[in-house]
């Protein structure tokens, strides 16, 4: 099923059981991923609907640590509900056992040796880990550790 034909589903499941903050999510995730396709000048993919999912729990997660500082927990809460919801649309992570296996495999297929090679060694995990949600902040810390950087 499509991602928004999902979300349209579940909007509609969130308005008859009456979860405000579910609604308001996932009125949020549809705006944006319109906006995106709308904006689009090429066809819009899963990979494209990742990015924005990324981009809201990215910002939903800022919005928390934001609203903690200034002593606002319970927007901050509401924050951490809603990415959550975002977070239930996304691919699952990859484990540390997947993420290590996909490191050694490129390690031995692009024959990387330095963190001189890390482009090449992010690109070769990457490609090993599609269709799962990878911070690529943490990605890079484990291949940067891995090619002894």
């Amino acid at each position: 099923m499509a991602l928004l034909d999902q979300i349209q589903q579940d909007m509609v499941a969130a308005m008859k059981a009456k979860e405000q903050v579910r609604l308001d999510a996932i009125r949020m995730i549809k705006t944006a991923l319109t906006k995106a396709r709308a904006d689009a000048n090429k066809p819009f993919d899963e990979k494209a609907e990742l990015q924005v999912l990324s981009s809201l729990l990215k910002q939903r997660h800022e919005a928390a640590e934001m609203f903690r500082q200034g002593g606002r927990e319970d927007s901050a809460r509401q924050e951490e509900q809603e990415a959550l919801i975002i977070e239930s649309y996304m691919p699952s992570a990859p484990t540390d056992a997947e993420m290590s296996a996909a490191i050694e495999a490129a390690v031995s297929e692009t024959g990387a040796s330095s963190v001189k090679d890390l482009g090449a060694m992010m690109k070769a995990v990457q490609a090993r880990l599609v269709g799962k949600r990878v911070d690529g902040k943490v990605l890079s810390e484990r291949v940067r550790a891995r090619l002894g950087g």
